[in-house]
């Protein structure tokens, strides 16, 4: 028999996790030969999600809940629960309900078939045009670009071994995309496809600005190519600089021709200005990771616990050993 933890970044979700919560104890019901905890991270929720957690940690045992300070985006939140988790393997999905949990059945046994990473993959989505065309043009480039093992539709729901999850909080990198980071360490891994299904209940707080970041961060950690097409682009610049300037150099001196210059020299200057701002602007992207991971400031702040301190009975303490090592004297603080 083995705990099994399912981690769930809660953020602005007070409507889905009744649902959620129904739909996990039952999944624990199924899967009956082994425990379960179910750990909670509410992302600095400013709804009644936290409230809520309570209600459902009060009326099971297994719900153990890690409140963070403030909103530290849902990477650093699962990192969070990842912290804290104690089973041999951990599930991560989302809240919203457009995953199903039932499939964390089947992913659990092709962990015990020797998976230490299983993917649930999206072989379809029932979201908006617009999303759908976005979330595929980012996985699109990803594959190109970054790395090509990532599924076609992309993934956020995964089942990860004891040493894969141990492995990412030992990272510690700073505004870090897990999901690439999985698939970095490289471990034998299994795919499932599922339909994502549309969201029924709340509003997604998936805002544009997030999306961009997240888009500049997943590049920035695992691929140089907009910094060596930054500078590709300024090679070429430079040289198509120099061709114009021998070709005025030589209209002027061997054909006398009277060149105004006004117009060609504004165009010319416009253009280098603007390109060596794109440029600075790419070097400033990951000159600014290199800060944040130089400041070695924590991924994320715990503001409070709570359920850690039972006993199941796979026997001791479910909090994590790992959490307490990584806590200060003052706030217990995730790394």
């Amino acid at each position: 028999m083995a705990l099994i933890s399912v981690v769930v970044p809660v953020y602005y979700n007070e409507l889905n996790l009744p649902s959620l919560f129904e739909r996990l104890v039952a999944l624990g019901s199924a899967v009956s030969q082994h425990e379960f905890e179910f750990v909670f991270v509410d992302d600095g929720s400013k709804d009644r999600s936290y409230e809520v957690l309570q209600e459902l940690s009060s009326k099971d045992r297994r719900v153990r809940l890690v409140k963070l300070s403030r909103n530290f985006g849902s990477s650093a939140a699962v990192l969070a629960g990842l912290t804290y988790a104690s089973g041999e393997c951990t599930a991560v999905i989302a809240a919203d309900l457009q995953d199903p949990p039932e499939l964390i059945a089947e992913m659990i046994e092709r962990w015990e078939g020797g998976k230490k990473v299983v993917l649930a993959a999206r072989g379809g989505r029932e979201d908006p045009l617009p999303s759908k065309l976005l979330s595929r043009a980012f996985y699109w480039l990803f594959r190109k670009l970054a790395n090509n093992d990532m599924p076609a539709e992309g993934f956020d729901f995964m089942l990860i071994d004891r040493r894969v999850a141990h492995l990412l909080v030992e990272m510690q990198e700073r505004n870090a995309y897990l999901m690439g980071l999985v698939l970095w360490l490289g471990f034998e891994r299994d795919v499932i496809y599922y339909t994502r299904r549309k969201r029924e209940l709340g509003k997604s707080r998936w805002t544009l600005s997030k999306r961009v970041k997240y888009f500049i961060d997943s590049f920035a950690a695992f691929s140089y190519l907009p910094v060596r097409l930054a500078s590709f682009l300024g090679f070429a610049l430079a040289g198509a600089g120099l061709v114009y300037a021998v070709g005025v150099l030589l209209n002027r001196l061997l054909w006398r021709a009277q060149v105004p210059g006004w117009t060609s020299l504004m165009v010319v200057v416009l253009i280098i200005s603007g390109t060596q701002l794109v440029i600075l602007g790419v070097l400033g992207e990951y000159l600014w990771r290199t800060l944040e991971a130089a400041r070695n400031r924590p991924p994320f702040v715990v503001d409070e616990t709570s359920g850690f301190e039972r006993t199941d009975s796979v026997g001791g303490p479910t909090g994590n050993d790992r959490a307490a090592a990584m806590a200060n004297d003052c706030d217990e603080v995730g790394a």
